[in-house]
């Protein structure tokens, strides 16, 4: 299968700035992404899809091809979804798998994301495949909405006060891989397609960077998960 892996970052961060090339443990934050598409052995091509020049030559220093987006394409309220299509336009070949690597979700490795594209080539009727974790302790039994004076009105109607080890599992999407096929990307224009399976990441490892309080999460985590991965 030919796959292109798309990295978008953009300069204009707000709850962080310069986030996408902010030293995250030996790194810039975007250069765990490349790392990551690089080392994959069912990556085709991998780009970088930015409207920053300082973003564009750290890309490139790490080795990755980078794709100038248009400023209207790098606002604050642009979809990825756009800046997806830019780059396949600009690309220009056709490609079976298109897969989003978020910097911001750094702590995934190349082998998770060989994994995900095995699903693909296992199971031809999947249309996409995301990464979550499974949450316990912000499970939605604990979650409420506020009514009139505050009253606590459950989210779930059921669960409220049963015990964590016996609430049904949730998960959450940890922004570490979006992997969709071409055709079903094209035609709903989402990488959350109706057809999609789950790839279960580790919970220890959750780290999705959009404030300076979850940078430093993620500078916590970081060198643990690199010696779990990397160091044996």
């Amino acid at each position: 299968m030919k796959v292109l892996v798309i990295i978008p970052a953009r300069g204009g961060s707000k709850g962080v700035p310069k986030k996408n090339i902010k030293m995250l443990g030996d790194k810039p934050l975007i250069a765990h992404a490349i790392d990551c598409a690089k080392a994959s052995k069912k990556t085709t091509r991998f780009i970088v899809s930015t409207d920053s020049e300082e973003i564009a030559e750290v890309s490139k220093q790490f080795g990755s091809e980078v794709i100038f987006r248009p400023s209207d394409l790098a606002t604050d309220t642009s979809n990825v979804v756009t800046a997806v299509e830019h780059v396949y336009q600009e690309v220009n070949e056709d490609f079976e798998i298109i897969v989003l690597l978020q910097p911001t979700s750094p702590l995934r490795t190349a082998e998770d994301l060989d994994n995900i594209i095995a699903i693909f080539e296992n199971d031809t009727n999947t249309d996409g495949v995301i990464s979550v974790v499974p949450m316990d302790d912000m499970h939605p039994a604990r979650m409420y909405n506020l009514g009139s004076n505050n009253a606590l009105v459950p989210f779930l109607t059921e669960g409220e006060t049963a015990r964590r080890q016996d609430l049904k599992p949730v998960y959450y999407r940890n922004g570490c891989f979006y992997a969709v096929k071409t055709t079903a990307f094209f035609k709903e224009k989402s990488f959350m397609v109706a057809n999609k399976r789950a790839y279960v990441m580790n919970a220890e490892w959750l780290a999705n960077i959009d404030t300076p309080r979850d940078f430093k999460i993620a500078e916590i985590l970081y060198q643990d998960w690199k010696d779990e991965n990397f160091n044996h």
